[in-house]
């Protein structure tokens, strides 16, 4: 009993962390902070498409997590006026399953939301063709020479794709999609804007200092910043008088060993691998990945791309490099010959 007990509330848990991160998402293109060319664009696709009645042109988001690719195609589905149906790569794993979604689920106009597209079954992914482009969907029935082929009209829907790693996407895919963007990660000054916004939803105190000390150690990341924010209102509870400021932001970060760069005790031990490990690269990315005892998909897609933005890691043809900002940053010296 204790144990199911334990179970409901870890998923009570769970749906309420799911449910927080929605209210904070942003509705419209106009709530949005950021990524402007992203939204101008957007903004002339939905208004076309809504004067000539026709569904949105298929999207092709791609960026590292966090970014708000989800919330676009909300987003999206809200400036349209249409219904949204979410789905993600992995889920959809026979022809069938994606038939059904699109003859039952979806009207005409409607978006089908498919997050991490690049993990698509190819099965799926070769059903998914015709549907892209003439909303047409073909059905196997039986085997060998008694089979024979449905041709089913599906609605004229807008197929939104999300991708960490647009690089494993398949030409003829990618090539299908009339719209597609890369999500960059955010300035100081637009995380910080994010951070107001969520601290009034969640009635929290903070004043702008305090707002923009967090901004500068969330990697640049919306849902980093977001969770920021939520601990450091721990710590103003706590340890201050419920005001989020800059000293108490600074407390609250250095707690959670989080330094001024935004870096991590992950992002450091990434770091001191590279450095002390492997003299300072060039290392195959499997190799470094063994050596902190992270996988090869959490290091490229969630740890390594602010890594190189930042400019602690370089990537070589020969593999990934530390800079000589990662030497200085963890106050090491560079060895011989080291290019970066």
């Amino acid at each position: 009993m204790n144990n199911q007990n334990e179970v409901l509330n870890v998923n009570q848990l769970a749906d309420e962390q799911n449910g927080l991160e929605a209210a904070l998402r942003p509705g419209t293109l106009d709530e949005f902070v950021g990524q402007d060319k992203l939204k101008e664009n957007l903004r002339i696709f939905i208004e076309a498409a809504r004067t000539r009645g026709e569904a949105l042109d298929h999207c092709l988001f791609y960026s590292p997590p966090g970014l708000g690719k989800t919330t676009l195609a909300n987003i999206l589905a809200k400036e349209m006026g249409v219904n949204i149906k979410t789905t993600s790569g992995p889920v959809l794993a026979r022809p069938g399953d994606l038939a059904a979604m699109l003859t039952t689920e979806l009207s005409d106009g409607d978006i089908l939301f498919v997050d991490e597209i690049h993990r698509l079954n190819p099965a799926v992914e070769e059903a998914l063709y015709p549907a892209m482009e003439d909303f047409t969907f073909f059905i196997n029935t039986g085997k060998g020479a008694g089979s024979t082929t449905l041709k089913l009209a599906v609605p004229k829907f807008t197929l939104v794709g999300a991708t960490t790693r647009s690089g494993l996407l398949t030409g003829p895919l990618r090539d299908r999609f009339g719209i597609v963007f890369n999500l960059g990660f955010y300035e100081i000054k637009e995380i910080t804007d994010i951070l107001a916004r969520s601290a009034r939803l969640l009635n929290i105190a903070a004043d702008r200092e305090g707002l923009t000390e967090l901004a500068k150690r969330s990697r640049g990341t919306p849902r980093i910043a977001n969770r920021l924010l939520r601990r450091a209102r721990d710590f103003a509870q706590v340890k201050g008088n419920g005001v989020i400021t800059r000293d108490i932001a600074v407390t609250a970060m250095n707690s959670l060993d989080i330094d001024a760069e935004g870096l991590d005790s992950v992002d450091k031990r990434i770091l001191q691998a590279l450095i002390e490990r492997f003299g300072g690269g060039p290392v195959g990315v499997e190799n470094l990945a063994i050596a902190v005892s992270e996988a090869v998909d959490t290091l490229t897609d969630a740890i390594e791309p602010y890594l190189i933005k930042a400019g602690f890691i370089a990537r070589t043809p020969r593999g990934r490099v530390a800079t000589k900002k990662a030497y200085d940053h963890l106050g090491k010296k560079r060895g011989e010959g080291l290019l970066f």
